[in-house]
C-alpha cells in the first residue's frame, strides 16, 4: 500500500497593500522611519533638493556668465571648444565668400591680379586666415590688400568680435577656476555633535578646524534647525528654518579659526532644544545646518563650507576629547582625535525640567507646600478657602482665651 507522504506546506506572507500597511503598528513605523532619513544638506555641504517644473528657462539666459560658470567642467570646455570654432569657421567662410564674389579664386595664376587676400586659393587657406586674424598670429604669408575695402571692414569686425569671445571666455574660465569651492574642502566639521552640561548649563556643541596653514579672513559661524511644523492655525510648514544662537550677541561666532574650535550652543528658553529630552531627542526628526563663512587669505574671495548633523549625529552625554597639546615652543593639533568623543554625566531632563527642578529648590517652604498641594490635584480655590478657615479659627482661638483672662481677673477683684 502506497502511504501518503506530507510534504511541509510554504506559507507565504502576501504583499499587503497601502492601505494595510498604513495600519503597522507605530512601533515598525517608527523604525520604518528612522531608517530612511532624508537629509536638507548632505555632511559634504551639497544641498539635497532638486529644482523641477522650471517654465522660465529664459531667465538662465539673461545671466548667461553665471549660468556658464555654474555649469560641469565637461560641458564648460565643450563650450569654450565650440565657441572658438564656430567664429573661426564663421569668418572663415566670410573671407572665401568675399574672393569668390570678387573672382580671386579664378585669377590663381594671374600675376597681375589684385586679389583681396595673398595666397588664398580656397577655403582651407581662409580658414587659417581667419585664425590667424583673430588670434593675432600673423605669419605674414597670407595678407589682405589695400584693394578690398569689405575685407578691411571685416578685418574690423573679426578683430573687435574676436577681442570680446576673449574676454568672455578667458574671464569664465579664469572665474571657474578661482572659485573657492575647493578651498571648502579643508574646512572640516565633526562627524558628530554633542551636548552636555557646560558651566552649569545644557549645551550642544560641534566642532569645526582648517587644515591648511594658511586662514580664513573674518569667518563666521551660523547654525539652522530644520524642522517641519505646523501653526496654531493648522498650517504645515515644511522645513521651516529657525536660527539658533552661537554667539551672536556675544561675538562668539567670529572665529579666529587658527587651531579646532568647539562650537556652543547654550540651551535656553529661546533655543528650540528648551523643552527636548534625551527620550525625545530619539524620536525627533530634526536636522541642523551649520555654515561657515570666511574670505581666503590668499586670493581674497568669499568662501562658504556646510555641514549637517541629523538627530540620529546627535550624541547626548558626550564631550569632544581635546586636540591641542604644547610642544617644545609650539602648540600642536592631533587631528586624529578630532572627530573622537567621550561619556561624561549628563542629565537625561530637558533644559526646561532642570530650570524647574532647580527653581522649587530655591522656593521657601509654603511656596513649596502650596506646590505640592497644586501637584496633588487641589485646586486653588479649596486652598485659598483652607487658608482662610484656619486664619479664622486661630484668630477665634486668640479672642477666647483673651476673653477667658478677662473673666479670671474680674473674680479675683470681687474676691477681694
Amino acid at each position: 500500500m502506497e502511504q501518503d507522504v506530507e510534504s511541509p506546506a510554504i506559507i507565504r506572507q502576501p504583499k499587503l497593500p497601502k492601505q494595510a500597511r498604513e495600519d503597522l503598528p507605530k512601533q515598525h513605523a517608527e523604525m520604518y522611519r528612522t531608517k530612511k532619513i532624508q537629509r536638507y544638506v548632505q555632511k559634504d555641504g551639497k544641498c539635497n533638493v532638486h529644482h523641477g517644473n522650471v517654465r522660465e528657462t529664459y531667465r538662465y539666459l539673461t545671466d548667461i556668465f553665471t549660468t556658464l560658470v555654474d555649469l560641469k567642467w565637461r560641458f564648460n570646455l565643450f563650450i569654450f571648444v565650440l565657441v572658438y570654432t564656430v567664429t573661426w569657421l564663421f569668418f572663415g567662410f566670410m573671407w572665401w565668400l568675399i574672393a569668390y564674389l570678387r573672382g580671386d579664386l579664378d585669377h590663381l595664376s594671374d600675376n597681375h591680379w589684385t586679389p583681396c587676400v595673398n595666397n588664398l586659393n580656397g577655403f582651407v587657406s581662409a580658414f587659417l586666415f581667419s585664425i590667424e586674424t583673430e588670434t593675432t598670429i600673423g605669419y605674414g604669408y597670407r595678407v589682405i590688400t589695400d584693394k578690398c575695402p569689405e575685407g578691411i571692414l571685416l578685418l574690423l569686425v573679426q578683430s573687435v568680435l574676436g577681442s570680446i569671445v576673449n574676454a568672455f571666455m578667458v574671464g569664465c574660465m579664469f572665474v571657474k577656476i578661482s572659485q573657492p569651492k575647493k578651498r571648502a574642502e579643508t574646512l572640516v566639521f565633526s562627524t558628530n555633535a554633542v551636548i552636555s552640561m557646560r558651566d552649569g548649563r545644557m549645551c550642544l556643541m560641534f566642532r569645526v578646524g582648517d587644515l591648511r596653514n594658511s586662514h580664513i579672513v573674518e569667518a563666521s559661524i551660523r547654525a539652522k534647525l530644520i524642522k517641519s511644523k505646523q501653526t496654531k492655525e493648522g498650517e504645515f510648514i515644511p522645513l521651516n528654518q529657525t536660527d539658533m544662537n552661537v554667539g551672536y550677541s556675544t561675538g562668539d561666532d567670529r572665529l579666529f579659526l587658527v587651531s579646532p574650535l568647539i562650537i556652543c550652543h547654550e540651551i535656553n528658553q529661546n533655543s528650540p532644544f528648551w523643552d527636548i529630552s534625551q527620550a525625545h531627542l530619539a524620536k525627533e526628526e530634526l536636522e541642523i545646518v551649520v555654515i561657515l563663512e570666511g574670505m581666503v587669505e590668499a586670493t581674497g574671495m568669499t568662501c562658504q563650507a556646510r555641514s549637517s548633523y541629523v538627530s540620529s549625529e546627535i550624541k547626548w552625554g558626550y564631550r569632544f576629547t581635546p586636540v591641542l597639546t604644547l610642544e617644545d615652543g609650539f602648540y600642536e593639533v592631533d587631528y586624529n582625535s578630532f572627530h573622537d568623543i567621550y561619556e561624561t554625566n549628563t542629565p537625561p531632563y530637558s533644559a526646561k525640567e532642570l530650570a524647574d527642578m532647580t527653581s522649587r529648590s530655591r522656593l521657601p517652604l509654603t511656596w513649596s507646600l502650596a506646590s505640592k498641594l497644586s501637584q496633588q490635584g487641589l485646586p486653588e480655590s479649596e486652598q485659598e478657602g483652607q487658608e482662610t478657615k484656619s486664619s479664622q479659627e486661630n484668630q477665634g482661638k486668640n479672642q477666647q482665651t483673651e476673653r477667658n483672662g478677662d473673666i479670671a481677673n474680674l473674680e479675683s477683684e470681687s474676691k477681694v
